[in-house]
């Protein structure tokens, strides 16, 4: 599941928590973008709910300096010992220069020098490197983990796709279908037997469909409209079916650009219905070679104003 949940303050995931380990999840994904950082929800998971893996999806590569990410990621590591995942990720403009104030450039390259120097330096190494994007000198963890954190990447097309599988642990898909998986698993042939495929799936677990699609088409058009998830989509032979959002959102017209978004590319890309449904929808994604499905949760009208008794109803609904 990712948290936090939408809407529940923080010291509340206490008894989330718990809800979610009792409905039989496994994993606690955390992501960043204008909310909560990525890490602060997983240090309270790690504290208050020690049977759960933590993961990040994802950390951007940009807004730490690497020493900080290297620290922060070997922090939780030692406060939750063989269970972190740290997904790291290029992330978008809008995210990096808008609103952090960091250039935008070279994501490949960043991200891959990334991956070398976190491996480098969780491990306890001294580091004096000039990287592509950056340079470190002589920075040593004083606090090395005993237990390394995994290293998973977020990658949308083959190129980050292929880095993933040569000098990652895992790779993190976001906004694809269940009939999209093989085309991005295609791309990580040569990866060790034991790389997980995470994949954040969002759901909202409503029976009312006009109401999920109205959420749904929100998110959509501000994702697909994001160059590099424009990008990905084209990639995955959806230029067609996209081409008049993307036209209409140029064009300023925010209305005419949800309204092209049709229900059947809504009904691919959010799992929505019945809870029953929706667990069997996140299943074609295992079977498409999902390893790690992380549930995002989207709001519904029976949780417009969240009540933690309907919510805990709800989780275990959508677990064992």
């Amino acid at each position: 599941m990712t948290v936090p949940l939408s809407g529940v303050p923080l010291p509340d995931h206490q008894a989330v928590y718990a809800t979610l380990a009792d409905a039989g999840f496994t994993d606690l994904w955390s992501s960043e973008v204008n909310g909560t950082d990525a890490f602060t929800p997983l240090a309270l998971a790690a504290a208050w709910a020690p049977s759960f893996r933590l993961g990040t999806a994802i950390a951007p590569v940009f807004t730490r300096g690497p020493a900080l990410l290297a620290m922060t990621a070997a922090a939780l590591a030692e406060a939750a010992p063989g269970r972190v995942q740290l997904g790291i990720g290029s992330s978008s403009p809008v995210v990096v220069e808008d609103w952090n104030g960091v250039e935008f450039a070279s994501p490949y390259a960043r991200s891959r020098d990334m991956l070398r120097f976190l491996a480098a330096a969780l491990a306890g190494e001294t580091v004096t490197e000039e990287y592509s994007t950056f340079a470190v000198k002589r920075f040593r963890l004083e606090r090395p983990p005993a237990v390394l954190p995994k290293i998973h990447l977020a990658a949308l097309r083959p190129g980050m796709l292929r880095l993933a599988a040569s000098s990652a642990d895992g790779v993190i898909l976001n906004w694809l279908s269940p009939a999209d998986v093989p085309t991005a698993l295609a791309e990580l042939s040569g990866a060790p037997s034991d790389f997980e495929v995470v994949a954040r799936i969002f759901v909202c677990p409503t029976p009312d469909a006009a109401y999920a699609r109205t959420v749904a088409r929100r998110m959509i058009a501000a994702y697909v409209n994001v160059p590099a998830y424009a990008a990905f989509h084209r990639w995955l032979g959806r230029a067609e079916v996209l081409t008049p959002v993307w036209e209409a959102w140029s064009a300023g017209d925010r209305k005419a650009a949800l309204a092209a978004i049709p229900d059947s590319l809504v009904d691919e890309l959010v799992v929505h219905g019945s809870p029953a449904e929706c667990r069997a929808k996140v299943e074609e994604y295992v079977k498409a070679g999902v390893t790690v499905p992380a549930m995002a949760l989207l709001p519904t009208p029976e949780l417009e104003t969240p009540d933690l008794e309907k919510l805990a109803a709800l989780l275990h609904s959508l677990g064992r």
